[in-house]
């Protein structure tokens, strides 16, 4: 679970800094990476929902931030 939770949290870690180049420069690495390709570019989108999915499970499920008094 520990590695599950790492991987989510990679992936979205990368997604964030394609979205921070895609807002300062209009280009679209993401996409770029995924040679054009619509439908690859749509199912690594995917990825991005399942890791957010994850990490609010994991989140609400596991409290980590409880002890932070």
């Amino acid at each position: 679970m520990k590695y599950t939770t790492y991987i989510c949290c990679a992936i979205l870690i990368l997604f964030g800094l394609g979205a921070a180049v895609f807002a300062l420069t209009g280009f679209n690495l993401l996409l770029f990476l995924c040679a054009g390709n619509v439908f690859i570019y749509r199912a690594i989108l995917s990825l991005a929902g399942v890791g957010a999915l994850w990490l609010l499970f994991w989140l609400i499920a596991f409290r980590p931030a409880q002890f932070l008094n």
